[in-house]
């Protein structure tokens, strides 16, 4: 428990023993009620890494997406009744350090869903961060808050805290299969911001580790479409 609220953190994973171990043992297990590794689809030691640092696993089976793994995940969270998730990133870029600045906004009432930004001050991002990525990273909430009508300076980090029961609102509907892909972050956000529900920003750091550890999974053009089309679809009126 975290301030009387229960907390369980997320962390989509796929070929990352390299580095999921590091993720996982990094956490603070007095601070979360329950640490999941959701496995989309790995071929290597993943899950059994995860496991030996003392996570729960849970596996997809096969490649679905890291939307597919989060709802999973998120799924997973509210049918063991926890109050809040953190959703990590597998491949330990996140600082699981700075888990209590997304928890306290909530616990404290002041947010129901509370983003990690780089580029607030106090946040920072480094390591060998490709150069598409610092321009996308920038374009992409520069969009965003045009479309949504908020100021934000982050809408693509992953590291994030949330009300589980804003799951419950039957105008938010994240098990569309459009969003299984790196879309049902930017879509939740999106719905957090419209439909009028507490968002705040904090500092966080992301480290981009060494190209030796290989880089993102993520795609330049393909996925980062799926990441766009949220904002179109959503903006336009063709998705809800």
């Amino acid at each position: 428990m975290y301030k009387g609220k229960s907390i369980i953190a997320v962390i989509p994973a796929r070929d990352e023993e390299l580095k999921i171990g590091r993720v996982v043992e990094r956490i603070d297990f007095d601070l979360v009620d329950a640490v999941l590794v959701v496995d989309d689809g790995s071929t290597d030691s993943t899950p059994e890494v995860a496991l030996r640092r003392g996570a729960r696993v849970i596996s997809l089976g096969r490649i679905c997406g890291v939307g597919a793994a989060i709802r999973a995940g998120l799924q997973f969270g509210r049918s063991t009744g926890h109050d809040l998730a953190v959703i990590l990133a597998g491949n330990n870029k996140d600082n699981p350090a700075e888990i209590p600045r997304l928890l306290d906004p909530i616990c404290d009432n002041k947010a129901d869903f509370v983003m990690g930004s780089r580029y607030l001050a106090g946040g920072s991002a480094a390591g060998d961060m490709p150069l598409y990525r610092r321009l996308a990273t920038r374009l992409h909430p520069w969009l965003m808050s045009r479309f949504a009508g908020k100021p934000l300076t982050e809408s693509t980090n992953g590291f994030r805290a949330f009300r589980l029961s804003i799951l419950d609102d039957p105008r938010i509907d994240p098990d569309q299969r459009w969003l299984d892909s790196y879309g049902l972050e930017v879509y939740l956000l999106w719905k957090v911001i419209t439909l009028g529900y507490l968002h705040t920003e904090v500092p966080c750091t992301k480290v981009y580790p060494p190209r030796s550890l290989g880089f993102t999974k993520m795609k330049p053009i393909i996925d980062w479409w799926t990441i766009l089309r949220p904002i179109l679809l959503l903006g336009l009126g063709m998705k809800s």
